[in-house]
């Protein structure tokens, strides 16, 4: 059986959706003939945990841990909650930062470059070193973000010579929060040359969108390919509905991405039909920035919410199926049209309407549409955004508001891991 060690650092008991990634490659791998073998910190600081995810571990994967030194574990002892907070992505509006989330932002930019895990590469070289030339491993996967983890398979693949294949889940300069870091000039240069070094060193690379495709093929002239993120067959029994007009967003509720055409219409909606005031609720899974819940209660709308925090994956899942529509926002910016949620796929396939919100020409967008899941707004689409909600509510009350949805299939976890396969 060939080997291929995989190094990540988010892993369960990580929750959040930066975990699922490779969790399910790993579970399907040994169906197409490969030892997954994975390399994870021994004491990692996850901003979510999510301990049910343990058991999805598959029972022929290699776990490999070794040590890492967590800058974000020092800086929690300043401020707990803004650590867990930055080193979730979720980062304050400018004008409302703390002096302290200042600091901690420029530090994260210019300290710590690529991120805050740039401790791991040297130790993880020299252990990895050893255990890849005793165990005949041909193959390494490094995914990003962390980045710093590209750094470890640049140094493997310099030093060894062994197949590398870098897998970015999210593009590196071109993330929505990179700007918000506080880079110096010298900064920005140095993470520009880094990711640079890591597409031209790479033998191949993998990103999660075509969008995402063309921006690196600017950079590199290595092999590309686009394998996204999908869904998993999930151990969830059937839901009933809710009985109320539930809009859930599942996920980070991040401060830029604040759709004020959606609070507006449902204010609206609601001040225009009493049928709609007494059946809406807004559920909001998952980590929401201050910057959301100040708009929230500007338009009037604090009392609709049901506020679960963070749930796990499982719950979640629960929720998908049973909540009567489901939220899908991205931050309406160019750097953010690659980006496709993981939660995407998971939205797809159960069952509910999707009303999405992004940037023009989003990838994201032409998936929901073409599987016919849901509809896709911009932010400049107030009016056709109300006019859907309404149509919705509407169908809502007769009992039949669903989605008939189409080629799902090609996205399904055992499909996109058998395409991972034939690169390995």
């Amino acid at each position: 059986m060939k080997k291929v060690l995989i190094i990540t650092y988010y892993w369960p008991p990580a929750g959040g959706p930066g975990v699922q990634r490779w969790l399910k490659f790993v579970k399907y791998l040994p169906d197409f003939g490969i030892q997954p073998i994975v390399y994870i910190p021994e004491n990692p600081t996850y901003p979510l945990i999510d301990e049910k995810l343990l058991s999805e571990v598959s029972d022929k994967a290699i776990v490999l841990k070794n040590k890492i030194i967590e800058p974000y574990a020092w800086a929690s002892f300043f401020s707990k909650k803004s650590t867990k907070k930055i080193s979730s992505g979720i980062i304050p509006n400018q004008k409302k930062q703390s002096f302290v989330q200042k600091i901690m932002l420029w530090v994260r930019g210019n300290l710590f470059i690529p991120d805050a895990r740039v401790f791991w590469v040297k130790p993880s070289v020299k252990f990895l070193s050893e255990y890849i030339q005793q165990n005949n491993i041909e193959t390494i996967i490094t995914t990003g973000p962390p980045h710093s983890l590209h750094l470890i398979g640049l140094a493997l693949k310099n030093k060894l010579n062994v197949k590398w294949i870098a897998d970015f889940r999210d593009p590196w300069t071109t993330i929505g929060y990179h700007s918000e870091l506080k880079l110096t000039k010298s900064s920005a240069s140095k993470h520009k040359k880094l990711e640079k070094e890591v597409m031209q060193t790479s033998d191949e690379l993998i990103v999660t969108s075509p969008t995402t495709k063309k921006e690196f093929e600017a950079i590199t002239s290595k092999p590309i390919h686009v394998i996204t993120n999908g869904y998993d067959s999930e151990n969830v029994k059937k839901q009933p509905l809710d009985e109320k007009f539930t809009l859930a967003h599942i996920g980070s509720f991040l401060s830029n991405r604040n759709p004020q055409i959606l609070w507006q219409s449902l204010q609206e909606l609601i001040a225009e039909n009493e049928e709609f005031k007494k059946t809406f609720e807004l559920k909001l899974i998952g980590a929401t920035s201050q910057e959301v819940m100040d708009a929230i209660s500007k338009f009037g709308l604090t009392d609709f919410v049901n506020n679960l925090g963070y749930i796990s994956h499982q719950e979640a899942v629960e929720h998908q199926r049973k909540s009567q529509v489901l939220l899908l926002i991205e931050i309406d910016s160019e750097e953010t049209k690659s980006i496709i949620p993981g939660k995407v796929f998971e939205y797809i396939v159960s069952e509910r309407p999707i009303i999405a919100i992004g940037p023009k020409d989003s990838d994201f967008a032409e998936i929901i549409t073409s599987t016919n899941t849901g509809a896709f707004f911009t932010y400049q689409e107030k009016e056709r955004l109300k006019t859907t909600l309404f149509n919705h509510f509407e169908k809502f009350l007769m009992g039949n508001l669903s989605v008939q949805a189409v080629g799902l299939q090609q996205y399904s976890r055992k499909n996109l891991t058998e395409t991972l396969s034939k690169l390995l």
